[in-house]
């Protein structure tokens, strides 16, 4: 009797084997359940049926099965082998190394696990630097980066508040910069003005100017920025902030200069943020590369400021 139940069960659980090699996996499953039921103890028939769940994408009940087959047979390398493919399948991959590590313990010689531990470790690696990059894509906090203009600011309009509203709307302007560009790898050439509430027409004068064509020689140049003093005046704005990607810009090219006009952040592509207020001016290039595919900002800012005209600056006096 116990003979004939063993063939039956053997029986079951071949062509369980056969299904699968065939590729179809949820016949091979429904062979190995009956195989388990006629032998529950039997860590081979959890083992198959494992692989057949994997590929079938029941990823739950895999895992599940992997684990049986590991507490029926802690010493057998298979079951943790099975646990390692779920779980890499889950992308869980520290968990999945942890668990190949444990399968070549048991079973050093096998190729197979081995180059699953050195595919896991990449993977591993990958994902984590996928993380980084996507959590520099969220997580956009500028004003950490501008921690020393906040204190000039701060020092320069003592007692007055205003300062806070105007370091508040650079660091919003730079940070919708940022996010546009991880979003679209661009940004619009415009000037942001921080316009008085009380007095600002505002008919007439809007938060924002377009800009694109400022840049393509020294007439359109010099013509921008007079009007832009002027709309400054006009509109009685506390602030502007300029921001433009560095490819429109024709003129001045400052990264095409030689010695001490040399520009010093080679092909980076990026942007420039030049900041005015009635007491301070500042300029940034904010550099990009791309990180697994996606064109990011590094939100290191590149510098540049005085209180005078300097070569990188895009204005020429205040």
């Amino acid at each position: 009797m116990a003979e004939s139940k063993a063939k039956s069960e053997s029986s079951l659980k071949d062509q369980g084997n056969e299904f699968f090699k065939a590729g179809n996996y949820l016949k091979a499953a429904a062979l190995y359940t009956q195989a388990i039921k006629q032998d529950p103890s039997n860590p081979t028939l959890y083992s198959n049926r494992a692989a057949a769940f994997l590929n079938l994408v029941k990823l739950s009940k895999a895992l599940a099965d992997a684990e049986t087959t590991i507490t029926l047979n802690p010493a057998w390398e298979k079951g943790y082998f099975r646990k390692g493919c779920v779980l890499e399948a889950m992308e869980r991959y520290d968990d999945a190394l942890a668990s190949f590590q444990i399968a070549l313990q048991y079973n050093p010689q096998s190729s197979e696990v081995s180059k699953k531990i050195k595919r896991l470790a990449q993977l591993a690696k990958d994902k984590k630097r996928a993380e980084e990059v996507e959590s520099m894509r969220s997580n956009i906090d500028m004003a950490k980066h501008l921690d020393v203009l906040k204190s000039e600011l701060s020092e320069k309009y003592g007692a007055e508040e205003s300062w806070k509203e105007i370091f508040s709307f650079l660091v919003e302007t730079m940070e919708a910069a940022v996010k546009s560009w991880h979003e679209t790898s661009k940004v619009d050439a415009r000037v942001y003005f921080l316009l008085d509430k009380e007095k600002t027409d505002n008919d007439k004068y809007a938060p924002v100017v377009n800009i694109d064509k400022a840049f393509e020689s020294p007439h359109t140049h010099g013509s921008c920025f007079d009007f832009l003093r002027q709309y400054a005046d006009d509109s009685f704005s506390h602030a502007a902030c300029l921001v433009a990607p560095k490819s429109i810009i024709s003129y001045p090219q400052v990264w095409k200069g030689q010695g001490s006009r040399k520009w010093k952040h080679g092909q980076n592509d990026g942007f420039f943020v030049q900041f005015e207020s009635t007491l301070s001016r500042k300029l940034w290039f904010v550099p990009s590369s791309t990180e697994k595919g996606q064109i990011l900002c590094s939100c290191e800012t590149y510098s540049k400021s005085d209180d005078t005209s300097d070569d990188a600056s895009f204005n020429g006096s205040h």
